[in-house]
């Protein structure tokens, strides 16, 4: 099979980019010659690199201080996937990508840090996805990054989305993970979280931003982003976790703004088990767990 086409992209989540993302999901629009998306049949895959990138102190404090991480001289474990986002996205808006960005729904991530990133560090960061693989609600696309400093492999990631439609039976739902019973510790979160995680992100979708941008989408108000609630998980476990470690998380119910949500965690082998659930129900958010290296 032919190597997957590679280009080198901003790294930028502009406007511009944005608006790419955005026509394609449009009634009517979506489907006019230029932006209707190839069919899934054939696609091989696409792969993307950015000019190198320093973790600047100012961005990754701010994406610290959203996310409930301390102010250190290494960034947050979750950090570098702000700095692939966009290239995910870029991909995802090419027409030869068989679905839409809007309306593709984050299900996994799986991030491995071989050790710290040093505020400061230039990074070099490729991202690719792959051809679509069946799942029983529809298709998922999986994004790997890659983030080297110098020749050093120093983070890596498999993020999952999935396209919801004639799924198969008979496909692999998703990865399982052990309980992490809620501990007593819950967050209430703020109305503008989607609006301040965006900031820092990159991630402008509207279903973060707010109650009427997400009703267009069909949900009853705005919903806290995937990687925020990850992100927030990883802060609580920060000071357990050792510098190298591989977190493997499921991305359940949409979280709604504002909203509180319960935290959990439980040592497992090799690691910790951890969970986001509803106080009122317990119904799942985000299960996952960590694994030592």
């Amino acid at each position: 099979m032919p190597e997957a086409p590679s280009r080198e992209v901003s790294g930028d989540a502009g406007l511009g980019l944005l608006l790419r993302a955005a026509v394609p999901a449009l009634p009517v629009i979506g489907q006019l010659p230029g932006v209707r998306k190839s069919p899934a049949e054939g696609f091989s895959g696409l792969s993307v690199t950015r000019p190198p990138v320093t973790a600047e102190r100012g961005h990754v404090e701010r994406y610290a201080e959203v996310c409930g991480f301390p102010s250190k001289d290494t960034v947050p474990f979750t950090y570098p996937h702000v700095l692939a986002f966009p290239m995910h996205l870029e991909m995802m808006t090419e027409r030869e990508f068989p679905a839409p960005a809007v309306g593709t729904v984050h299900l996994e991530n799986s991030i491995t840090g071989h050790r710290p990133v040093t505020i400061g560090e230039t990074l070099e960061v490729s991202a690719a996805v792959g051809a679509p693989k069946a799942h029983p609600k529809g298709t998922v696309y999986e994004f790997t990054t890659e983030v080297r400093a110098g020749a050093d492999l120093v983070w890596e990631s498999t993020s999952t989305y999935l396209r919801r439609g004639k799924g198969d039976p008979s496909a692999s739902s998703g990865s399982s993970f052990p309980d992490a019973a809620p501990n007593g510790v819950v967050w209430k979160l703020p109305a503008d979280l989607g609006r301040r995680y965006a900031a820092v992100s990159g991630d402008h979708n509207p279903i973060h931003l707010y109650a009427l941008t997400a009703k267009a989408f069909g949900f009853p108000r705005q919903i806290a982003h995937g990687m925020w609630t990850l992100a927030r998980c990883v802060a609580a476990l920060e000071n357990r976790l050792p510098d190298e470690v591989r977190v493997d998380v499921a991305f359940k119910k949409p979280v709604l703004l504002p909203g509180s949500v319960a935290f959990g965690s439980a040592p497992v082998s090799d690691g910790y088990a951890f969970s986001l659930t509803s106080p009122k129900d317990g119904a799942p958010h985000v299960v996952g767990r960590t694994t030592s290296l």
